[in-house]
C-alpha cells in the first residue's frame, strides 16, 4: 500500500457518490467500506500518493450533490503494515 484515503459521510448515498467520484477522478481502488453507525459511512481507497490525494479532494466535493454531510477525510501516505490488521 503506497497510500490510503478515507472519507466519512453521514448517509450511504453520499458515501456512494463520493466513492464513485473518487474512482473516476484517479486510479484508486476501494479496499473497504464500513458502516460505522448512526448513519456514518466510511469509504477507504488505496493507490499511489498523488492518485489518492486527488481522489480524496474530488470525493470531498462530490457528497454535496446528494445533500449528504461530510464528517471527515484523510490521506495516509505510506501507512504502517500493522494498519492493515485494522482495515481488513
Amino acid at each position: 500500500m503506497e497510500a490510503i484515503g478515507l472519507i466519512e459521510t453521514r448517509g450511504l448515498v453520499a458515501a456512494m457518490e463520493a466513492l464513485d467520484t473518487m474512482c473516476k477522478a484517479a486510479t484508486v481502488k476501494m479496499i473497504d467500506m464500513k458502516v460505522v453507525g448512526s448513519g456514518l459511512v466510511a469509504v477507504v481507497v488505496e493507490g499511489d500518493v498523488a492518485a489518492v490525494t486527488a481522489a480524496v479532494e474530488a470525493g470531498k466535493t462530490a457528497y454535496e450533490r446528494t445533500g449528504g454531510e461530510l464528517i471527515s477525510c484523510n490521506v495516509i501516505p505510506r501507512p504502517h503494515p500493522e494498519l492493515a490488521k485494522i482495515l481488513f
